[in-house]
């Protein structure tokens, strides 16, 4: 019974220093800001079929903005090819765009601030905190890079774009237009496995998508810095809301570098350890800012 009623008073403390510190709002700054980018995205996406606006046609697999601006998943395109179908003009142009956009931001800016299933998969990470539910059966993170060398092999088996087939971020769209219980069972067996079985499963060890943009990831302008690690006092609460939070302490305790930049590709720029950390630790800068303040 002690055990139960300390974890969740760790529950309830997490973050209340931060926001008796700097006050709720920069307390939350960061994670405000990504909730507006995904469901503005989102919104834009469903304007057309819901309200008959068309301002984006398609979706974060492929669109047409304001019928001027073609956007193409690159993973798509990869699956394409691999497919051994010639892709649309368009469709290459759409996919450079994005591809140089993420190579010069950050990858995996997109699972953080695009992608409308980490808003379901956050969602499962709160959830699980506040069960006070520990451990989990956890796959090696190399499994989504394996998983998406499978994609691609199937794609070139089948001759389709395989990943489509069950993909979390199209079957969320299809079920908010269309409905359909095969697209939410989908969606919510991600929320149920990040829930029960594996804590930050799904983005962190499972996604193909994921594990493509992180790729991209490491040549990235955008990262979180360190830059007053002097000041952390251990209080372990950027660990504890951090999807990836093996990135944090190289930067943070100096294990195998010297400055305080989060360098790792698998960062996905959230920045909800700037949010947390009442002492101001980290902050978001950029690639060429090595110094610690």
């Amino acid at each position: 019974m002690n055990k139960v009623i300390a974890q969740q008073s760790v529950v309830r403390r997490l973050g209340a220093e931060a926001i008796a510190d700097k006050g709720w709002w920069l307390a939350h700054k960061w994670l405000l800001l990504r909730r507006g980018s995904q469901l503005g995205l989102l919104a834009l996406f469903l304007l057309g079929p819901l309200a008959g606006v068309w301002i984006v046609k398609g979706n974060l697999a492929s669109s047409l903005t304001l019928g001027v601006l073609p956007l193409t998943d690159p993973l798509i395109l990869a699956q394409s090819a691999a497919a051994g179908h010639l892709p649309y003009r368009s469709a290459l142009i759409g996919a450079a765009i994005v591809l140089a956009f993420y190579l010069a931001v950050g990858g995996r800016l997109y699972c953080s601030w695009v992608c409308p299933v980490n808003l379901v998969t956050d969602a499962a990470a709160a959830l699980r905190r506040r069960l006070g539910l520990k451990g989990g059966r956890v796959p090696p993170e190399a499994t989504r890079r394996w998983l998406l060398a499978v994609v691609l092999v199937v794609s070139a088996l089948t001759g389709t774009i395989a990943w489509e087939w069950v993909n979390p971020v199209t079957m969320l769209h299809r079920a908010l237009v269309f409905g359909g219980g095969l697209a939410w069972g989908i969606v919510a067996a991600v929320f149920m496995y990040d829930l029960l079985v594996a804590p930050r499963g799904w983005c962190g060890h499972l996604c193909p998508v994921g594990a493509f943009y992180a790729l991209l990831g490491r040549t990235a302008i955008v990262r979180v810095s360190a830059n007053k690690r002097h000041a952390c006092d251990d209080c372990m609460d950027c660990f504890t809301v951090c999807p990836e939070p093996q990135v944090i302490r190289p930067a943070l305790k100096g294990e195998g570098q010297t400055h305080p930049l989060i360098l790792a590709p698998a960062c996905t720029s959230c920045g909800r350890c700037i949010d947390i950390c009442s002492k101001d630790v980290f902050a978001m800068t950029t690639r060429f800012n090595r110094s610690e303040s």
